[in-house]
């Protein structure tokens, strides 16, 4: 079983916000999971679609896989860094305003054969 990956890091995107995305296309077929994000109407589907497309140009070229052979076999969305800034509010104070980004990982695999 072919593997091969493919990381996003720092995208702008809040790491709660995508993995609503990122659990529609878990353990699908790779062409499958491609047209799912592509009729997304969320910011994360465009994001994930790229990623995707790495991993899949990946495992063909690394390992000569069919991409309709291919399977999503992970799919991880962890936490980057927060840019901290504040916000003026009433009365001389302020809030925070938390900009969160988050890196993503897919990785896709070749479907066993039974």
């Amino acid at each position: 079983m072919a593997q091969a990956r493919a990381h996003s890091k720092y995208v702008k995107i809040s790491p709660r916000k995508a993995r609503l995305v990122a659990d529609l296309i878990r353990g699908r077929k790779a062409h499958e999971a491609s047209n799912i994000l592509a009729f997304s109407n969320k910011k994360a589907g465009a994001l994930l679609a790229k990623t995707l497309k790495s991993a899949v140009a990946s495992a063909e070229l690394e390992h000569g896989a069919r991409p309709e052979r291919l399977r999503v076999d992970e799919v991880r969305i962890d936490e980057g860094p927060t840019a901290k800034r504040s916000k003026s509010k009433c009365r001389g104070s302020s809030t925070p305003i938390l900009k969160r980004s988050s890196h993503f990982t897919i990785v896709v695999s070749t479907e066993e054969d039974s």
